[in-house]
């Protein structure tokens, strides 16, 4: 017969094992993923404060038509884009998708550049950014459903309507995710700048880099509370397990001076991909999402010369 004490005892270390681990998982998916502080609600999470470009200026917005468009979720938060028209509207449209602690606006330089091809464009706000409700960011989980419902209502409003999804960083990440679901239609070709193979794998790479801390047993926390507070776990979000699915031509592009998502990441998802068609872009010097910057002419021509023809 076991010993009352000893089971007792065994319970309580159990069960302060795991307050510790929600603990720990807690901190780092409010750190992480978390809109908002005490001074204010829509302030961007304090990890993304912390490796976020300082220098990136909000971009003007473009002189074209525009209007404001408005869904809901999945979940019931009302979700907020912007439509912007060019001088003589088309069946082609482009859906840019933001990255991690950004807006709608971040996008508007990349609009200029589909506007003055002809293109419509549609700039969301993803899930808890800009005027899109929600209080946590899912790394594309989440995110990518909402993309194949602004997907179905360029479709309502566009029946001819054929879809680009072009997303950085995480926006790249979510239009894979959106593009290997079979919800989101009429897609014709995904444009992925600097995305990662997983939301768990770069966090993992970033616990060492930010706090000098080990994946194990962290991140296996952060996995299973992010599922608990945000409604979609941090594992969810991995491109690489759907990449096969993704069949549209799919355009890979990053920089190879990118200390936050590794070039590696891009050779893994298209080497992983299952498109008929697809190519790469590696610009030279580019960091983190600075592709466009780094070499807009290289950059533009590959992106409308990979689309020229579909």
């Amino acid at each position: 017969m076991f010993n009352k004490k000893y089971i007792c005892g065994g319970i309580a270390v159990l069960f302060l094992l795991a307050a510790a681990g929600y603990g720990v998982g807690a901190y780092f998916v409010d750190f992480a993923l978390k809109r908002g502080n005490a001074e204010d609600p829509l302030a961007i999470p304090s990890a993304c404060e912390r490796i976020q470009d300082k220098g990136r200026m909000i971009p003007k917005l473009p002189q074209a038509g525009r209007e404001q468009w408005e869904c809901i979720s999945a979940d019931g938060r009302k979700l907020v884009a912007t439509h912007f028209l060019p001088e003589t509207p088309g069946y082609r449209w482009a859906v840019l998708i933001h990255g991690y602690g950004r807006d709608q606006r971040y996008a508007r330089d990349y609009a200029e550049a589909y506007l003055e091809q002809g293109w419509q464009v549609l700039t969301p706000d993803l899930c808890a950014s800009g005027e899109s409700e929600g209080r946590y960011i899912t790394m594309g989980a989440k995110e990518s459903g909402e993309i194949a419902l602004w997907a179905q209502q360029i479709v309502e409003r566009d029946p001819e309507a054929k879809i680009v999804l072009h997303g950085v960083s995480m926006g790249a990440a979510t239009a894979l995710l959106a593009a290997a679901r079979d919800d989101c239609p009429q897609l014709i070709a995904v444009v992925e700048d600097c995305g990662y193979t997983s939301a768990y794998e770069m966090f993992g790479e970033q616990l060492g880099v930010l706090f000098g801390l080990p994946t194990f047993p962290i991140l296996n926390c952060v996995d299973v509370v992010s599922g608990w507070k945000t409604g979609a776990k941090v594992s969810e979000a991995a491109p690489i397990e759907v990449i096969d699915r993704v069949k549209v031509p799919t355009l890979f592009i990053h920089g190879d001076a990118d200390k936050l998502i590794s070039p590696a990441m891009m050779e893994r998802l298209f080497a992983a991909s299952g498109a008929g068609k697809k190519e790469k872009l590696l610009v030279q010097g580019a960091g983190h999402g600075d592709a466009m910057k780094e070499a807009p002419e290289a950059y533009w021509k590959s992106i409308f010369g990979f689309l020229q023809g579909l």
